[in-house]
């Protein structure tokens, strides 16, 4: 056997937690090859996610790292044009069967193994991607949108409150959301992949937190510092636009919406995707989206425009700025077409989770892959999230994390709501008595904010 194959899917931990660099030092370049040809053997035939997963990433990281550091791999070579483009759109059990070939005719090399750790690594990311989808899925409320793939068949409606225009302008639909600031993340131990490796060490707190930046462009007191707007406009497009980040688009085609790799707008198009307006099961659909649109809007000729605008936030700030963005475009959207119960004030539980879930589907639509406790600013307050080894039976988001007190007490599975009293509770004094390292988190109207 491989002794790669053999490393993931040992069962004597000590076996199964060697590093692949510790396995990989000192074998020449045929040998490499050789894991290669197993590992991708092994990945295609394997009925577990975690073993197709573990493998996939082992192959990217082969390629990008340990091939092109062999003498013999540093002839230039050729990257086919026809894996290229596959790439590029995603395709990427089409594009490696394309390089494989490419290097079994001129050999291996730095170049064509640049080209199959990207499509690997690409791979593995989607096939992560497809377990979301599947678990998203799987919450009540979702079904729908793996289904409709005709614009004949769209059951969404605009609620009639924003098709009254006044003054030629249509009501403007606004949302916005606090970040999650994290107390601790164990090592990203929330991202799908590492939880699934060992489930037992995924443990996240984190708080929901409003901003007050100084300089920043917030002024006054703290206050939710992401922002989601939605309207009708006299065009059949569908307009984003992201203020933050200097970019617009106008969409015609449905096609174009699940194109992320065309302009700097892939999270607002993975929101129109994961909050129904256009439903994922329409991904290659042919039709115009002025057909969707006079669906959605019951008139010929109009269509949605949908702003976001981050405030005073760098970027690589470590507060889950796109999940958080995503949830409030989300919830945006949702409330525009009845989805959600009230056009203005909180989310309920049930209303919370389904955004939580369809941010999540949106972060791996948009490629950026969150983990499952960047959704934590969806709630407000402090939130102690941890993983469980899966049982018989359990399947989907909510299965997946556990929120524990001090003492031990499961108080749900997924993702709640802990008002100021309990948050204090949570960190064992009162909220007068913060230590002087947290003495920048107060109490607001029950919720955590920060200032600084």
């Amino acid at each position: 056997m491989s002794r790669l194959v053999e490393v993931i899917t040992a069962q004597d931990a000590r076996l199964r937690d060697r590093s692949l660099d510790a396995v990989c030092e000192g074998l020449s370049l045929g040998e490499l090859l050789a894991e290669c040809d197993a590992l991708d053997g092994f990945r295609r035939t394997s009925g577990n996610l975690y073993e197709r997963v573990r493998a996939l990433f082992f192959l990217y990281a082969i390629h990008r790292f340990h091939i092109p550091l062999r003498d013999r791999a540093a002839a230039p070579a050729a990257i086919p044009f026809a894996g290229y483009s596959k790439l590029l759109k995603r395709r990427f059990e089409e594009a490696i069967d394309i390089f494989l070939a490419a290097q079994a005719e001129m050999g291996a090399g730095a170049a064509i193994s640049s080209a199959l750790a990207a499509a690997y690594r690409g791979l593995g990311f989607q096939t992560l991607a497809g377990q979301v989808r599947h678990s998203v899925r799987s919450v009540r409320g979702n079904q729908w949108m793996f289904r409709i793939g005709h614009p004949a068949d769209y059951p969404l409606r605009l609620r009639p409150e924003l098709l009254h225009a006044e003054g030629g302008m249509f009501p403007l639909l606004r949302e916005s959301t606090p970040v999650r600031m994290d107390l601790t993340h164990s090592g990203w131990s929330d991202i799908f992949f590492l939880g699934m490796d060992y489930p037992e060490g995924a443990r996240v707190i984190n708080i929901s937190v409003d901003l007050a930046v100084r300089g920043g462009g917030v002024a006054g007191a703290p206050k939710p510092p992401v922002e989601a707007y939605l309207r009708v406009i006299d065009q059949p497009v569908l307009r984003l636009t992201s203020v933050d980040l200097q970019a617009t688009a106008e969409i015609s085609s449905i096609d174009e919406i699940f194109d992320f790799a065309r302009d700097y707008l892939s999270l607002l198009k993975a929101a129109a995707i994961a909050s129904g307006l256009v439903p994922p099961g329409m991904e290659g659909a042919t039709q115009p989206l002025s057909h969707l649109l006079e669906r959605l809007t019951g008139a010929r000729g109009l269509g949605i425009e949908i702003v976001s605008k981050v405030n005073g936030i760098p970027k690589g700030s470590r507060l889950a700025v796109s999940t958080t963005l995503l949830a409030s475009l989300i919830a945006a959207c949702m409330r525009a077409t009845g989805q959600v119960q009230s056009l203005e004030g909180e989310l309920t539980e049930d209303e919370r989770r389904l955004v939580a879930a369809r941010a999540i589907l949106g972060e791996w639509l948009g490629g950026s892959g969150g983990g499952w406790q960047d959704s934590g600013g969806v709630w407000p307050g402090i939130k102690l999230i941890h993983g469980v080894v899966a049982a018989e039976g359990d399947f989907g988001l909510d299965d997946a994390v556990e929120i524990v007190g001090p003492d031990g007490r499961v108080f749900a599975k997924g993702l709640v709501r802990l008002g100021a009293a309990r948050a204090a509770e949570w960190i064992g004094r009162r909220t007068d008595q913060l230590p002087e390292d947290m003495s920048h988190l107060v109490v607001h109207r029950d919720d955590l904010v920060l200032v600084r």
